[in-house]
């Protein structure tokens, strides 16, 4: 429909823009959360359920859309959703349980700004339809030669990513428990090569994606990210 053709091109340009703008109001704004939660952010609610609400579009929005798309039986894109899913999985069921687990037990649990979860949950809803309805309905992989060669590239990219990413979390989760909701400078493994190991391992995911999926959307992705 060219009305979805629309939101589809309008929603790639926004992407695209609110990119660089979010990168330049970082460069003077922290954001609250983590070791830089701060008062005069409003209201707070429980971190682990912040972090399934505002995840939650990335499994629920593109298990909806994807079936909807004229390529959803294609094993190509089927296989390129199904990555695009196991990464949610774990951003959006896996690690709110890991972190509710290793913190329900401390008397006063830092909070996560509501203002803050309802921007991710507007970025996330607004990626999964882009990413999902790219994979699904307008890229047609069926001729394109190179797309398993691509794909497997971008996994061994995207995997390395996660791996680097999922062990980082569970780092940083057992220290905050350690440190009784505190902060606690991590060490060791990936911590001594870069600052934020949690947030390159996710970099190098998406770049993964970006190989695999070979489009503006998974570049889009990326250079937000």
């Amino acid at each position: 429909m060219e009305s979805d053709q629309n939101v589809f091109q309008y929603s790639l340009l926004a992407i695209y823009l609110i990119g660089p703008s979010t990168a330049i109001t970082l460069r003077f704004l922290q954001a609250p959360y983590g070791k830089h939660r701060r008062p005069g952010w409003g209201p707070t609610m429980a971190a682990p359920l912040a972090w399934f609400l505002m995840e939650s579009p990335s499994l629920w929005l593109t298990l909806l859309l994807f079936p909807l798309g004229i390529h959803s039986s294609n094993p190509k894109s089927l296989a390129l959703v199904c990555v695009f899913l196991l990464h949610y999985f774990n951003r959006t069921c896996l690690f709110p349980l890991r972190l509710h687990r290793r913190t329900a037990h401390q008397k006063i649990a830092p909070g996560f700004p509501v203002s803050m979860a309802v921007l991710a949950f507007g970025f996330n809803f607004l990626n999964s339809y882009l990413q999902t309805r790219w994979v699904s309905h307008y890229a047609d992989y069926d001729g394109d030669e190179w797309f398993w060669w691509r794909f497997s590239v971008g996994a061994a990219v995207f995997f390395t990513g996660m791996a680097v990413n999922v062990w980082s979390d569970r780092v940083l989760v057992r220290l905050k428990e350690e440190a009784g909701g505190g902060y606690k400078v991590p060490r060791g493994g990936w911590f001594e090569v870069v600052s934020c190991p949690n947030y390159f391992g996710e970099c190098v995911e998406w770049l993964g994606w970006a190989l695999m999926t070979w489009s503006w959307t998974g570049l889009g992705f990326l250079l937000f990210t």
